[in-house]
C-alpha cells in the first residue's frame, strides 16, 4: 500500500474519533442555566444568537478558506478556537467575556463546517470508496452521538460541583480533537482553477441543480428545529421539575435527558440505512422534519414533566436525515467547493435561526427565569411555519429529484 493510501485510510480511521472528541461538550446540559444565573433568560438566549451571528460572519470566508487552505489545517484552527472558547466562558462573569468566548466557539464550529465531512468524502473518493460514504458518515454520527451522550451525563454530575468545571472539560476536549486532527493526511482534491473567486462559478453550478437546491432549503430549517429544543429544553426542564419539587436537580436531570437523548439517536442512525432503503431517501428525509416540527409542537401543549420524554427524540431527526443527505449532496460538488456549499448552507441555516431567536428574545420576558407562558407562545409560531413548510417541501420533492 503506498504511502498516499495509508494516509486516506488512516483518515477513515481517526475521523470518527476526531468527531467524538468535538462532541464532549460537558456544558451542553447547563449552558442555559449558567448564563441565567449570571444575566438573565433574555441575555442568555441573546448569547446564543451571538453563537450563530459569529459562525454567520465566518461560515463562508472559511469554507472558502478550506477549500483553499486544505482540510487538516482547517480542522486544526478549529479545534483550537473550540478550546479557547470553553475555556473563556468558565472564566467569564459578565454578559462581554460569555459573548467572547461564544465567538471562538462559533469560529470552532464555522471552520469544521463542511470541511469534516469533505475530509472524509475526498479520502474515501481517493481510496476508491466513494460507495461507502452513507455507511462512514452513519458511523462518524453514532461516535459523534454517543460522545454528546457521554459527556452530557457527565456534565450534569459535575455542574452539582461547577458548572465552569464543565466548560474546563470541554476545553480539554477541544484539545484533544486538536491533537487527533495533526494525525490526518491532507487529501488530494482536483482544482479546476487557483483564482481566489472560483468558487462563485462553482456555486452558481451547483445551486442550479434542483436536488442541491432542495436540500439546501431542508437543511436550512431542518436545523432550527432541531436547535429549538437545545434553547428552550433547559428552562422547560426547570420549569417542569420545579413544580414537583425537584428543581434543584435540574443539572443532573438536564444531563440525564441529553444523554438519553443522544443513546437513542444513535441505536436510530443503526437501523437508519435499513429504513432509508425500504422507505427511500425522500420519505425518510420528510420523516425526520416531520419529527422535528411534532416535537416542538409537544413542548408547546403541555409544560407537564412527563413531555420531558420527548426531548430524548431530538436528535433522532438528525440520525435519520444526516448521512443521507451529506452523500446524496457531495457526488454533485466540485472539490473546489465542496466545503464552500456546505458552508453557505449551514450560515444560512444558523442566519434565519439566529434572527428568530432575536426576535424570540424580544418577546421574553425579563424576570430571574423564562416562564412557560412565553415558551409556549414562542414554539407555538414555530410550529405554525413548520407546518407549512413541511407541506412545501413535500409537494417540491418529487419535481427536485430527490430520490434519483
Amino acid at each position: 500500500m503506498s504511502e498516499n493510501a495509508q494516509g486516506m485510510a488512516r483518515n477513515v480511521a481517526v475521523y470518527p474519533w476526531f468527531r467524538f472528541a468535538q462532541s464532549l461538550l460537558f456544558w451542553q446540559a447547563i449552558w442555559f442555566l449558567y448564563f441565567q444565573e449570571s444575566v438573565s433568560p433574555a441575555a442568555a438566549i441573546a448569547l446564543y444568537a451571538v453563537y450563530d451571528i459569529s459562525v454567520t460572519l465566518l461560515e463562508v470566508p472559511l469554507g472558502v478558506l478550506s477549500d483553499r487552505m486544505g482540510r487538516r489545517r482547517t480542522l486544526v484552527i478549529g479545534a483550537v478556537c473550540a478550546a479557547a472558547g470553553s475555556a473563556l466562558l468558565a472564566l467569564g462573569d459578565s454578559f462581554a467575556v460569555f459573548a467572547l468566548g461564544q465567538m471562538f466557539i462559533g469560529a470552532g464550529a464555522a471552520f469544521a463546517s463542511g470541511t469534516d465531512s469533505a475530509t472524509l468524502y475526498e479520502s474515501l473518493a481517493a481510496s476508491g470508496r466513494s460507495d461507502e460514504v452513507e455507511a462512514q458518515e452513519t458511523r462518524a454520527l453514532q461516535f459523534s452521538l454517543w460522545g454528546f451522550a457521554m459527556s452530557a451525563l457527565a456534565g450534569g454530575f459535575v455542574a452539582l460541583w461547577s458548572f465552569e468545571a464543565t466548560f474546563w472539560g470541554a476545553a480539554v476536549a477541544g484539545l484533544a480533537a486538536c491533537a487527533l486532527a495533526l494525525r490526518l493526511t491532507e487529501p488530494p482534491r482536483r482544482l479546476n482553477s487557483e483564482q481566489p473567486l472560483a468558487q462563485l462559478p462553482a456555486m452558481k453550478s451547483a445551486l442550479g441543480q434542483p436536488v442541491l437546491r432542495w436540500i439546501f432549503v431542508l437543511t436550512v430549517v431542518m436545523y432550527g428545529f432541531s436547535h429549538l429544543p437545545f434553547v428552550f429544553g433547559q428552562p422547560f426542564i426547570d420549569t417542569a421539575l420545579t413544580q414537583i419539587g425537584m428543581g434543584d436537580e435540574t443539572p443532573v436531570i438536564s444531563g440525564a435527558v441529553t444523554a438519553i437523548m443522544m443513546g437513542l439517536s444513535a441505536v436510530a442512525s443503526v437501523f437508519a440505512l435499513r429504513l432509508k432503503r425500504r422507505i427511500g431517501l425522500m420519505a425518510i428525509l420528510m420523516l425526520a422534519f416531520g419529527l422535528q416540527i411534532g416535537l416542538v409542537a409537544v413542548l408547546a401543549l403541555t409544560q407537564s414533566w412527563l413531555a420531558i420524554a420527548v426531548l430524548f427524540l431530538r436528535i433522532v431527526p438528525d440520525a435519520l436525515s444526516h448521512p443521507f443527505k451529506m452523500a446524496r449532496i457531495q457526488p454533485l460538488l466540485r472539490d473546489e467547493v465542496r466545503a464552500t456549499y456546505v458552508s453557505v448552507q449551514n450560515l444560512v441555516g444558523k442566519l434565519v435561526f439566529s434572527v428568530s431567536l432575536l426576535m424570540a428574545a424580544g418577546a421574553a420576558s425579563d424576570v430571574a427565569a423564562l416562564p412557560y407562558a412565553d415558551i409556549r407562545m414562542i414554539l407555538g409560531w414555530y410550529v405554525a411555519a413548520g407546518i407549512a413548510l413541511w407541506v412545501g417541501l413535500a409537494l417540491s420533492a418529487r419535481r427536485a429529484g430527490v430520490a434519483a
